[in-house]
């Protein structure tokens, strides 16, 4: 696994070995990144079940401003350091080893610009996920939020106002891009 493009290009990324992670597959992460090229400079990027990190790190490496990254696997936030130590991208991250819903429950208003949300599959933390962002309004305006699920997990289209923008299925894998402000 590596970084695609941007000031950390080609760096390779590590990942925790066994089966408690899955990483995004590189073709699923290029297309979501082609979608968000626009989108990227200067946001603030928030990477909840980080796992490697690489998410969040390919945002940095693209122009994002700063990224949070929420695992909580204290081997993964070990991996996320050492990835961002890699790509020298450190000093525009924060690393918390801590649940990804209850980190959500302590948001302030207008944190972030665009979230990637990739939990582990089947336990509908999908949905959690976007029902607490939709409650804090830890969003800014016309934000992006990125989800990737199963094909069987049914994740819904609305959480107040961050509404289901497309849909794109490789496999079994479902990325649904979300974007804010567009709801009731």
């Amino acid at each position: 696994m590596r970084v695609i493009t941007g000031t950390a290009r080609g760096a390779n990324l590590k990942t925790l070995s066994g089966l408690d992670t899955r990483p995004t597959i590189e073709r699923v992460k290029e297309a979501i990144f082609s979608s968000l090229f626009n989108e990227l400079t200067g946001k603030r990027v928030l990477d909840l079940f980080a796992g490697s990190g690489q998410m969040g790190i390919e945002a940095l490496s693209r122009g994002a401003a700063h990224a949070v990254f929420i695992d909580a696997s204290r081997n993964a936030a070990d991996i996320v350091r050492q990835n961002l130590l890699a790509t020298h991208l450190t000093d525009k991250a924060e690393v918390k080893v801590c649940d990804s819903l209850a980190y959500l429950k302590t948001l302030r208003e207008n944190s972030f610009d665009l979230v990637f949300i990739d939990p582990p599959y089947g336990k509908g933390l999908v949905n959690a996920s976007l029902e607490l962002l939709s409650k804090t309004r830890a969003l800014s305006d016309n934000a992006v939020v990125i989800c990737e699920s199963d094909e069987p997990d049914e994740v819904f289209s609305e959480f107040g106002k961050i509404t289901l923008q497309k849909t794109a299925k490789y496999g079994r894998v479902v990325i649904r891009y979300f974007r804010n402000g567009l709801g009731e």
